[in-house]
């Protein structure tokens, strides 16, 4: 690491000001701050001064998301065999899934870094490190047929408009990822919903069973299934492990546990948005179980089959999560994850042509956190003036 840095320190005149280099003044300081600590320290004001910084935080809910990445390529190489009804080694699997989704993620990184560093060029500032955690998501909350023309489109609109327009990284009050996945599924649905999306049956690397695949071949997922109103066949066991069909990193509810943990063991994401979101899901199926429909199977999936199909688990741990687009008050945070709770299950049961709750949920909570931290703000302000004016 010494050598290094010493060779970072080396070329750094090239890229402040008068260097040859100094347009890209920016890019280098990203890249520099990605690999050290920033030693400069604010001059004035008031200042908090913490050990690790925001782009340590991003990398570690990257770091979170690594079991999340892998069991998703294994398991995008399983659900392809399965479908060929070929047998297959572990590393077949898996070498077949990690050459159908590591294109999405270059593909995801690429679009959004690049516009990142062309605004921060722009605007002469520094780099922005929230699109290292954004283009992790963005390739495991899609299915894994999505084109990458489309990905690139729907990223390139969601990192502009719902981002750099308002001021880059803290000033976005939707979760960029679920504005990607919205675009897409609004704008090309057909590419993200359905029963022919979530098995990779092509064999554009020349590796797989594609051969074997019957034109024509579907695989739905359990909430699909229960949409259509047909019985699940999954068994629990398979809902938990994540060998289903899904989107490419949100059907391992083991997976996603072990990000979790990591989250809160390193104090990143907040136990408070996270227990609520499950609080409030599991009472809402619980309800709906109550009230019995005969013909909406949907309400009447079990409240634990609820929390481990579709993107519930993933939205609640990584994305709901968000502390950009959560609130930050204490007793905020428990009102925002129960109604993201309670209204992923709702769309869910009531809204047959969309069976995944989970992404509008957690934008509608997006859209409230202000005003939910404004009243708990406000409230507080209140409760000190009685107690003055007493």
């Amino acid at each position: 690491m010494n050598a290094l840095r010493k060779y970072v320190d080396k070329i750094k005149p090239n890229f402040e000001e008068g260097g040859k280099l100094h347009a890209f003044r920016s890019v280098f300081d990203g890249f520099e701050t990605f690999l050290f600590v920033p030693n400069t320290t604010a001059k004035s004001g008031v200042n908090i001064h913490d050990a690790i910084d925001s782009k340590r935080i991003m990398s570690m809910v990257v770091i979170a998301l690594i079991p999340c990445v892998l069991f998703g390529m294994y398991n995008v190489g399983y659900q392809h065999y399965l479908a060929a009804g070929v047998d297959a080694s572990f590393w077949e699997k898996f070498f077949f899934g990690f050459l159908a989704v590591l294109p999405k993620i270059i593909v995801s990184y690429l679009v959004g870094l690049a516009i990142e560093f062309v605004v921060a060029q722009w605007k002469n500032e520094e780099i922005q490190e929230g699109y290292l955690v954004t283009g992790m998501i963005i390739p495991l909350i899609i299915p894994v047929n999505c084109p990458l023309w489309i990905l690139c489109i729907a990223i390139a609109f969601s990192v502009i408009f719902a981002k750099e327009i308002f001021g880059g990284t803290g000033m976005n009050f939707f979760n960029v990822a679920l504005i990607t996945r919205a675009f897409l599924f609004f704008a090309y649905p057909t590419k993200m919903s359905g029963d022919q999306v979530w098995v990779a049956t092509d064999n554009q690397f020349g590796f797989g069973a594609a051969d074997k695949i019957a034109d024509g071949f579907t695989a739905a997922t359990p909430l699909g299934q229960a949409a259509a109103g047909q019985d699940v066949t999954a068994p629990l066991s398979d809902m938990i492990t994540g060998f289903i069909p899904g989107s490419i990193g949100e059907t391992s509810v083991i997976a996603i546990a072990i990000g979790a943990v990591i989250l809160l063991w390193t104090g990143v994401a907040s136990f408070k948005t996270m227990f609520s979101v499950f609080v409030g899901g599991a009472l809402t199926a619980l309800l709906f179980n109550g009230i019995g429909s005969a013909d909406n199977v949907v309400a009447n999936l079990p409240w634990y089959e609820h929390l481990v199909v579709g993107g519930f688990c993933f939205g609640a741990v990584f994305m709901a999560t968000d502390p950009v687009t959560s609130p930050r008050t204490s007793g905020g945070k428990y009102i925002y994850g129960f109604f993201i709770g309670v209204l992923a299950i709702i769309i869910r049961a009531y809204n047959p042509g969309y069976p995944e709750g989970m992404m509008l949920a957690i934008l509608m909570g997006n859209l409230i956190a202000p005003l939910i931290d404004y009243c708990f703000v406000q409230s507080n302000i209140n409760k000190r003036l009685n107690r003055i004016n007493k």
